[in-house]
């Protein structure tokens, strides 16, 4: 099992554990909530007229209507919390990569930029770390940049692509950014399958 397939186990299992923890409370919320209701419902239809009857028919509508819409907001607002929660740890995840798997990523990633020439800037840490042998990986994979030897640290990880007025911005902060509505789908549906 990957470290991602791990992190994503962990973070899966929190949720679901978080998830229940929230199911109970949103149940224990909705079973007070109707307990309340049907006791002054009761009360109400003691009074027997028809019109206070009606009253109390819709106060317990209202009520189950109101415990209901809590306890949806609770579950959406936890899956939420956990999508945010998996993409923050996905980015730390990026970030810690070893310098093999690490440069492996650059090259996916320069890879979907197709024949885009130009400069490849890195961040000074990753300019300190770049194998010796780079230029040649990347004319492997036909990749037709080549590495700046000055440094962009505006950059937390990933590189930025520049070619005269052109720039890409490939950093992984920014690749998830543009991906995140991508990544919400595949991670909701890991984390929260029915």
């Amino acid at each position: 099992m990957s470290n991602a397939d791990k992190i994503l186990s962990v973070i899966k299992q929190e949720s679901e554990d978080r998830i229940k923890e929230m199911n109970e409370q949103a149940d224990k919320i909705y079973q007070d909530i109707t307990g309340d209701a049907q006791k002054k419902a009761q009360e109400i239809r003691r009074q027997g007229e028809h019109k206070v009857h009606h009253q109390a028919e819709n106060l317990l509508k209202t009520f189950h209507s109101r415990a209901e819409l809590e306890r949806r907001n609770a579950i959406l607002k936890t899956k939420r919390n956990e999508i945010d929660k998996t993409i923050t740890e996905l980015h730390k995840y990026l970030m810690s990569l070893e310098t093999k798997d690490y440069f492996r990523m650059i090259i996916k990633i320069a890879k979907t930029l197709d024949d885009t020439e130009g400069e490849m800037y890195f961040n000074s840490a990753d300019l300190k770390r770049l194998p010796k042998n780079f230029s040649k990986i990347l004319t492997d994979h036909s990749i037709k940049s080549h590495v700046s030897s000055a440094p962009d640290d505006s950059i937390d990880g990933g590189f930025i692509l520049k070619n005269g007025d052109i720039e890409e911005n490939m950093s992984f902060s920014a690749v998830i950014a543009a991906n995140r509505e991508k990544l919400e789908d595949v991670i909701g549906s890991e984390l929260f399958k029915d």
